[in-house]
């Protein structure tokens, strides 16, 4: 990072730095020449901290439009230190004055390489494999593969969503010889094949979820959509848990109607205590860590960086409100 940007002019507040530097490996020291750093905030403590500031940044941390409307005149911008900005009143923001701006692309890859690895482990059972071998189960090696092994290439993924990290997902997944099916709002002439999303449900192997979370894709994949799946077939969801209706979707799992799931995220995160998820022997379940590796957060707080110095130059850049 270039010394350039510790010479930005603006009092920066980090709201929830902890969601990201949970390790410490982080230095949020370059976003400008004043910035206090908050490991959590809770509604009721956020507008104390935020009196005086240009810039807040927050990560997935729900600011409501109240409170946004309440924000002291100082603060000129609101940092959405992530992809998604559902946590944000935009109108609210609107309303102020307030600029609102995201990181977009700088998990793409890993998050798709997180996909990716459900999908291969799904096909070779892993999740069940190590589940036996914690019980002292080794018939897998002394006897013969008692589990279900199968092979990606041929099979058809379905990609709902066609962004930045659904196009990683298809760039690796056609590296792995799958055939690729396509749902997105905004179809593109670029030689893939798209489709309704129930043609895409009915017709996949796999399907993997790249879409945002606002009113029109809350619950996208509820019961009548997963009861289009195959019987044999997995529901990958690395975007926002609830995308899918997930009442809706243990029951499906516990009653066959698709054959498993990876879930590096969930309707509530963490999940409560007595999610029958956590058990599931079907299911691969993650810590939404697909933006959490040490290379991506850093690639996070760099363009964090990009983005304050481009807005305090005049040039705001990942304006999304």
């Amino acid at each position: 990072m270039s010394n350039d940007y510790k010479s930005v002019d603006a009092r920066t507040v980090v709201l929830n730095a902890a969601k990201m530097n949970f390790d410490g490996r982080l230095d949020f020291s370059v976003l400008s020449d004043e910035v206090q750093e908050f490991d959590d905030t809770t509604a009721s403590q956020l507008l104390a901290r935020i009196e005086g500031a240009d810039i807040v940044v927050t990560k997935e941390m729900p600011v409501s439009g109240d409170l946004i409307r309440h924000f002291p005149d100082t603060v000129k911008m609101i940092n959405e230190a992530g992809t998604g900005y559902n946590n944000l009143d935009l109108a609210a923001a609107k309303e102020k004055g307030i600029t609102v701006c995201n990181i977009p692309a700088y998990s793409s890859e890993r998050v798709a390489h997180t996909a990716v690895m459900m999908i291969l482990n799904l096909s070779s059972s892993v999740q069940m494999q190590m589940r036996m071998l914690e019980a002292g189960d080794r018939s897998n090696f002394t006897e013969h593969l008692m589990v279900d092994h199968t092979e990606v290439n041929g099979k058809t993924l379905g990609v709902v969503g066609a962004g930045h990290i659904g196009r990683e997902v298809i760039k690796v997944a056609q590296a792995l010889g799958m055939e690729i099916l396509v749902y997105t709002r905004t179809p593109k002439d670029d030689g893939l094949t798209y489709v309704s999303l129930e043609e895409l449900l009915a017709e996949s192997d796999y399907v993997t979820l790249h879409c945002p979370l606002n009113d029109a894709t809350r619950h996208l994949i509820g019961k009548e959509q997963l009861a289009m799946m195959k019987d044999s077939a997995f529901l990958i969801n690395t975007a926002r848990g609830a995308l899918i209706d997930e009442p809706a979707l243990v029951e499906a799992l516990e009653n066959g109607v698709i054959a498993g799931a990876g879930l590096d995220v969930q309707e509530t995160e963490p999940p409560a205590d007595d999610s029958p998820l956590y058990d599931m022997p079907n299911v691969i379940l993650t810590p939404h860590m697909g933006w959490k590796g040490l290379e991506t957060r850093q690639r996070l707080v760099d363009i964090l960086a990009a983005n304050i110095r481009a807005f305090v130059n005049g040039e705001p850049q990942n304006v999304v409100g």
